[in-house]
C-alpha cells in the first residue's frame, strides 16, 4: 500500500479477517461483515437518500453488508422511522441505496423482520394490538438510546389460522428485496422479536402446533425460512438467531438444544448462512462471561457461519484463525468506522462510537459524519 504502518508488521502473515472467502456464489474479499443495525432515520418507514451515503461509505469490493432491520408489513413496526419493504414506495426508495453499494462492488443483504409484541398500538394499523406468540405484555424498559422509556401494549396472540399470512408477509418481503436489487435476505429470528417470541419457551406459552415442544416452537420460524427459500432460492437466504440471549423477556430454558436444533434444521433448506449471536451477549449492550459456546452449532451447520457479539480486531482474527466461524459481523465498530476493514488491515486506531446518536433521527450526525482514516490523519 506504500503507507507507513505503526503496530505489528502486517506484511509477513495474512490477517485472518482480511482473507478471501467464498460464500455460496459470492466471492468475498474479506470476512468483516456490516452487522444489521437499527438506525431510525427512515421517515414514515421509507428509506431516505441519506442512507445512500451511509451504506456506500461502508461498502468495499467483495465486502458483505446487511441492512438495518426492515419491516415485512404494516404490523411489523415497533420503533419510529425504521424502514420497511412491503410497499412499492419503499422498494423504489431502496433501489438507489442498493445501487450505491453495488457500484463499490459490495454484496448487500436486506434483513427482514417483524417486531411482534415489541410494539405498541401507536405503531399498529388502526391502533390494533401488536401480534405475538403470546398475550403476555412486556414490562416497560429504557431503550438503548438511554432516553426513551418504551411502553409496550398488551399483544394479541396470533390464531393458528393467521400464521400462514405472516409467513406470506416474509415471502413477499423477500420478493420485494430482490425487486429492489438486493443480493439476498437475512431473516431476523433473534433478539426477542416475533420469530424469537415463538422460538423461546419464556415467550411462547401456546398449546397449538406452534407451542410446547422444541419442534413446535421452531415450526413457524422454519415455515418462514421455507417460504422465503422457495420464493428466492436458498443461495440468497441467511438467518440470524440468538439462542442464548434473553432480550425482551425472550429467554430459553435450553438454549443449547434450541441453537443446535435450528442449525440442523437450516441445513435441510441448504441455507446460505447462519448468523448467530455469541452467548456472551445476553443483553444488548455489554459482554458477560459465559460458559456456553457456539461451537456445537458451528459444527452442525454446513453452510457459512457468521458470528456477532462484541467482537474487536484481536478476537475476530482469533475466531477466524481457530475456525470458530467463517465471518464476523461488526456493529458498533463498523458504525463508527466506515473504513473498518482498512483500519483492521493497518491496525490503525478506531473512532469511538457515540451511543447517544445511535438512534437519533439525524441524517448526518452520528450517521455519515464518522471520519475515515485519511480524514483523521
Amino acid at each position: 500500500m506504500g503507507e507507513q504502518v505503526l503496530g505489528e508488521d502486517i506484511s509477513s502473515k495474512p490477517i485472518p479477517l482480511l482473507t478471501p472467502y467464498k460464500m455460496g456464489k459470492f466471492q468475498l474479499s474479506h470476512r468483516v461483515v456490516l452487522a444489521p443495525l437499527t438506525r431510525q432515520r427512515s421517515w414514515n418507514n421509507v428509506p431516505q437518500p441519506h442512507a445512500i451515503l451511509y451504506y456506500s461509505q461502508r461498502a468495499t469490493k467483495g465486502g458483505l453488508l446487511i441492512t438495518e432491520a426492515t419491516g415485512v408489513s404494516d404490523t411489523a413496526q415497533g420503533y419510529s422511522d425504521t424502514p420497511g419493504i412491503w410497499t412499492k414506495e419503499q422498494v423504489e426508495a431502496w433501489k438507489p441505496i442498493v445501487d450505491a453499494v453495488h457500484a463499490k462492488g459490495g454484496i448487500f443483504f436486506c434483513q427482514i423482520w417483524h417486531v411482534g409484541r415489541v410494539s405498541n398500538v401507536e405503531f399498529q394499523p388502526n391502533g390494533e394490538a401488536p401480534i405475538s406468540s403470546t398475550d403476555k405484555k412486556l414490562k416497560p424498559e429504557v431503550l438503548n438510546s438511554g432516553v426513551d422509556d418504551a411502553h409496550f401494549s398488551t399483544p394479541r396472540r396470533l390464531r393458528t389460522d393467521e400464521i400462514p399470512q405472516i409467513v406470506n408477509d416474509f415471502r413477499l418481503a423477500a420478493r420485494n428485496a430482490m425487486e429492489a436489487g438486493f443480493d439476498g435476505v437475512e431473516i431476523h429470528g433473534a433478539h426477542g422479536y416475533l420469530l424469537d417470541q415463538f422460538l423461546k419457551d419464556e415467550a411462547n406459552d401456546r398449546t397449538d402446533k406452534y407451542g410446547g415442544s422444541l419442534e413446535n416452537r421452531c415450526r413457524f420460524p422454519l415455515e418462514v425460512v421455507e417460504a422465503v427459500v422457495n420464493e428466492i432460492g436458498a443461495d440468497k437466504v441467511g438467518m440470524r438467531i440468538s439462542p442464548f440471549s434473553d432480550y425482551l423477556e425472550a429467554g430459553d430454558s435450553n438454549s443449547r438444544a434450541l441453537g443446535l436444533y435450528m442449525a440442523e434444521s437450516l441445513n435441510k433448506f441448504r441455507l446460505l448462512y447462519c448468523h448467530m449471536i455469541e452467548p456472551r451477549m445476553k443483553t444488548l449492550a455489554e459482554k458477560t462471561e459465559s460458559p456456553e459456546s457456539l461451537e456445537p452449532m458451528r459444527k452442525a451447520f454446513s453452510g457459512t457461519f457468521i458470528v456477532a457479539g462484541g467482537y474487536g480486531r484481536e478476537d475476530g482474527n482469533k475466531a477466524m484463525a481457530e475456525n470458530h466461524a467463517d465471518m464476523v459481523a461488526f456493529g458498533r465498530l463498523f458504525l463508527a468506522n466506515p473504513d473498518l476493514p482498512k483500519r483492521f488491515e493497518l491496525n490503525a486506531p478506531l473512532n469511538k462510537y457515540i451511543r447517544e446518536l445511535f438512534y437519533t433521527p439525524e441524517p448526518v450526525l452520528g450517521y455519515t459524519d464518522y471520519p475515515f482514516l485519511e480524514d483523521s490523519s
